[in-house]
């Protein structure tokens, strides 16, 4: 919130944020930080700001619930106040005051759907937080680099009783500064230069200023020695705006240049001469797409000497070709040194990906010589020598990177792919046969994109010649594997061309579904797939024979599968008996990607029927023997998992004893492949069959074990599975023994909500059917704190899990006590207002558990609790209706609660309850009536007598 909002965030003239994608993301990153803040850090979460934040908002006094006092002119001011009797949050419309993250937290999520909105609103209206949030001081030094000295000296001049949060706070604001920057750049993939380019480029430019009289440039330099690891000499702030680096040039013939080479091109700025300054990024001329356009652009001297050499390079006679061509077949070192004269710019290592690059041009060879030399000729010959030329290249081995390289770096790229823009479908077929092959390196099909040359493959897509429609698909195959390469096939038409082409030959439709299986990875190239007509023509090539056929068609399906179209229409049409037989196939490229398929599927019970009515789950649980192929192992597993979701699938999972095979593969494997295990496992532990022969197969111990990870997805199955098994009393022990329950219970100090609520779920029964639960829990210090502060969670999820294990751990009353202590009570009334049935479900039940403790029944009635749950009785949910019922039993053995109660109107639904079914639900209602018919009789009584 400091660096990235001050200089990452884009801003009008007027002072209002842009609205960018970039903007958007790091207002989304902002309130994800704020909503969580509290839960996540409640100690900071209670600072008060040295100034309150304040900005016009769109919220109105009824918004506010809880918590907060109203006055009958709209006026609102927060329960919570500072040592000065000050509220922290005070809303005088339109404008909000807001001076704790306590605060800011509650008030983002009473904005509802408005809560970027109201993000937006605060940072305009006050651009630089931190200098309320801490002080001018601190705010300062968040945007220097060596902060730690500087932190504890402002520590040590400031004298407030907070002064060790605001450290504590400072440092967590720096932290998320970063985070937020590195996120950022993570988006910036779509790039027209990227640094590599750039250097390449500089070190051409370096050259170019030798030579004394005859030099181009007098000197060429970047304003800062550092780069980072991505390449970039930028600082981070400007990364985000896509900014790679900044040069001084200085011409022959004008002024100095100060130059930033961005991802969207090269442009003059301001005048950044050094590394370090603070202005001068604004930029001061048209865009360029290269160094040397814009230098062609600012200096007549180099544009006319760059040309001449140019003119030269294309003076050399085509009739040196066939000697060329007898070059190219000799032996390694045949060629004569004087080959390698106009190949040293490129020479240094690459950045981006595997790509590596001879430390000099010495270290190159001989066949990195040969093939520049047939690109040069290759750019000046009529159709029979190109013809020749292609030929020639292609003899060599095109997937190796230094024949690769040696296209792309003396400018063979643009001259194959302007051979794709002629008439001569020879040429054409040569040129897309060379780039079908160099186009599996990376950096040469994000080069083909940069120039153009997608669109042109993507015309070719029309051609009536089933070869060039072959190589033009094959290609794109290779091309699309990034999300710009992707966007493009589609801006341009490609989807429904490439989709046309399944309905041709088996070569051109094998073809056609390759480079759909690598669009397919974009959700809009999804979505292009289906209204083009894909899905049944996918559908009908599945039931193809070949099976190099059946792979990018298999592919295609299991990528698009994440769309709740394709899975409808993959049960609807018939695919998933031939995802079924092709797990019998003898390729394990098939098998993976049919598995895959049917894990993506299998979340939907129609599909997981389908698997079982077409004999699929034996085939998956054989799958389960290669075990050496983590590939196909982790799409097994994964189908697997899902499919068990479904009972009657388990039972059938044991005829083949998947069970025990799945015990096996709980060590020593990938996470991909144990997060799929263990998730069938929680699935197969809700059959009491099943608990056991996890135990009898030593599943127990190697579960325990993994919940000392740190991967999310794998510790959110793994307390799940633990919490399923902990329902079998002789599970259980062994658990406690292994000290599972103090594993699970350190989880809910993980940030993920999604962990903390599994371990809180998983807790259930742990504490359930522990042997002394009371004792066990009491051993875990500092665990009922963590629990309770766990109720100050903004995530639905989170707050059920722990009302269900709160109401676990009050049934022991030294247990209870201690939960009253930590201020149980009044959190648990906080809630009450929720109208998530999950939520309200456990929140009830934990408070009637609580309410045999002490006067926690009159405590919960003063904190507004009672109210509320009688609106419970208005769900729709069976269970609820059951806690609640409890719950208000409980409360009205308090005769001020069974007056709210009464005033509430509760004894008329509790009546139509009396009528129930479940005899427990029937005997809390009727209790509850009674409660409050003896406190009427009583004050009938006390009337008369006086």
């Amino acid at each position: 919130m400091g660096v990235s909002l001050t200089k990452a965030a884009l801003w009008t003239s007027s002072g209002k944020l842009e609205f960018t994608p970039m903007n958007e993301s790091l207002l989304k990153e902002i309130l994800s930080f704020v909503e969580q803040f509290s839960s996540q850090h409640p100690q900071e979460a209670e600072h008060v700001f040295e100034e309150p934040l304040q900005w016009s908002t769109t919220l109105v006094a009824s918004d506010f619930k809880t918590d907060y006092d109203i006055s009958f002119v709209s006026y609102v001011q927060s329960h919570e106040k500072d040592s000065e009797g000050h509220p922290l949050l005070r809303l005088s419309p339109p404008t909000v005051y807001v001076r704790s993250f306590s605060q800011l937290s509650k008030l983002v999520h009473l904005a509802d759907d408005k809560k970027l909105e109201e993000v937006r609103a605060c940072l305009e209206e006050n651009r630089d937080p931190v200098v309320k949030i801490l002080g001018p001081c601190f705010a300062n030094v968040l945007e220097r680099e060596d902060t730690d000295t500087d932190v504890l000296g402002l520590a040590d001049k400031d004298q407030a009783k907070d002064s060790e949060v605001k450290v504590k706070l400072f440092h967590l604001l720096q932290t998320t500064d970063k985070l937020f920057l590195s996120k950022l750049l993570e988006e910036i993939s779509e790039w027209v230069l990227d640094p590599t380019t750039v250097k390449n480029d500089m070190e051409l430019l370096k050259q170019l200023c030798s030579g004394g009289e005859k030099r181009v440039l007098k000197s060429v330099r970047y304003t800062s020695d550092y780069e980072f690891s991505n390449g970039c000499r930028a600082p981070l702030w400007r990364q985000v705006h896509g900014e790679i680096c900044y040069l001084v040039i200085e011409p022959c013939d004008t002024d100095n240049l100060y130059i930033t080479c961005s991802t969207a091109g090269v442009f003059l700025n301001g005048g950044i001469k050094q590394e370090g300054e603070e202005s001068g990024y604004e930029r001061t001329s048209d865009m360029y797409e290269d160094l040397l356009t814009l230098l062609k652009s600012q200096s007549p001297y180099f544009a006319k000497n760059i040309n001449k050499q140019v003119q030269l390079l294309s003076a050399v006679k085509i009739a040196l070709l066939s000697v060329l061509f007898l070059f190219s077949k000799t032996p390694a070192g045949a060629l004569p040194v004087e080959l390698s004269s106009e190949s040293s710019s490129e020479s240094e290592e690459e950045e981006e990906q595997s790509e590596r690059r001879p430390e000099s041009n010495t270290d190159l060879p001989s066949e990195y010589w040969q093939i520049q030399k047939l690109v040069k000729y290759l750019k000046g010959g009529d159709q029979t020598a190109t013809v020749l030329t292609l030929c020639a290249m292609m003899d060599f081995n095109l997937m190796q990177e230094t024949c690769q390289l040696a296209i792309r770096d003396v400018g063979g790229l643009e001259v194959l792919i302007n051979l794709l823009d002629t008439d001569e479908v020879k040429c054409k077929i040569g040129s897309l046969k060379i780039l079908r092959k160099i186009s599996h390196n990376v950096q040469i099909r994000r080069t083909i994109v940069d120039m153009g040359g997608l669109q042109s493959i993507v015309k070719i897509l029309d051609s009536p010649v089933k070869d060039l429609k072959a190589l033009a698909a094959e290609t794109i195959a290779n091309v699309a594997r990034f999300r710009r390469a992707r966007r493009t096939v589609r801006q341009y038409g490609g989807i429904k061309k490439l989709v046309k082409l399944l309905d041709c030959d088996v070569e051109v439709a094998r073809c056609g579904a390759l480079a759909l299986w690598s669009c397919s990875k974009s959700t809009k190239n999804k979505e292009a797939i289906r209204k083009a007509g894909g899905i049944p023509l996918l559908g009908r090539l599945l039931k193809s024979p070949h099976e190099n056929m059946l792979i990018p068609v298999v592919g295609t399906l299991q990528e698009c599968a994440s769309e709740e179209s394709y899975r409808i229409a993959i049960q609807t049409e018939g695919m998933v008996n031939d995802l079924v037989k092709n797990l019998s196939s003898d390729n394990d490229e098939l098998q993976m990607h049919c598995a895959s398929a049917i894990f993506k599927c299998a979340e939907d019970k129609q599909t997981r029927d389908l698997v079982r009515k077409y004999k699929g789950l034996q085939p998956l649980v054989s799958l389960l023997a290669k075990a050496n192929n983590k590939q196909l192992l982790a799409a097994a597993t994964g189908a697997i998992w899902k499919c068990s979701i479904s009972i009657e699938n388990v039972a059938k999972f044991q005829e083949h004893k998947a069970l025990e095979t799945l015990v096996g593969l709980l060590t020593d494997q990938p996470e991909e492949v144990l997060v799929n295990v263990v998730g069938a496992l929680g699935e197969f532990a809700q059959i009491p069959d099943s608990k056991a022969t996890i135990r009898k197969c030593g599943g127990i111990k190697p579960l325990v074990n993994l919940l000392t990870g740190t991967n999310q997805a794998l510790l959110v199955n793994v307390t799940k599975a633990v919490g399923a098994c902990a329902t079998d009393k002789e599970n259980m022990a062994i658990i406690d023994q292994l000290d599972g329950v103090r594993l699970v219970w350190s989880l809910l100090k993980n940030p993920s909500a999604d962990v903390q609520s599994s371990s809180a779920w998983a807790l259930c029964p742990c504490i359930e059917n522990a042997k002394d639960a009371g004792e066990m829990v009491r051993s875990l210090v500092g665990g009922l704190e963590l629990i309770v502060n766990l109720l100050k969670s903004t995530n639905n999820e989170v707050l059920a899990s722990i009302c269900a294990a709160i109401a676990k751990i009050a049934k022991d009353k030294e247990n209870l006590a201690v939960l009253t202590d930590h201020g149980v009570v009044p959190l648990l009334a906080k809630l009450t207002n929720t109208t998530d049935d999950r939520l309200r479900r456990h929140l009830a039940e934990a408070i009637g558990h609580c309410c045999i403790w002490g006067s926690n029944r009159a405590s919960f009635g003063e904190a507004g609790a009672v109210a509320p749950l009688v609106r419970y009785l208005k769900s729709k949910d069976s269970t609820v209706h059951q806690s609640t019922a409890m719950a208000l039993y409980q409360l009205s053995k308090d005769p001020h609660n069974c007056i709210t109660m009464h005033e509430k109107g509760v004894v008329k639904p509790l009546i139509h309850i009396m009528g129930s079914n479940d005899e427990i639900l029937q005997e809390a209602a009727a209790g509850c009536v009674r409660n409050i018919r003896l406190l009427a009789l009583a004050n009938r009584k006390a009337r008369l007598f006086y």
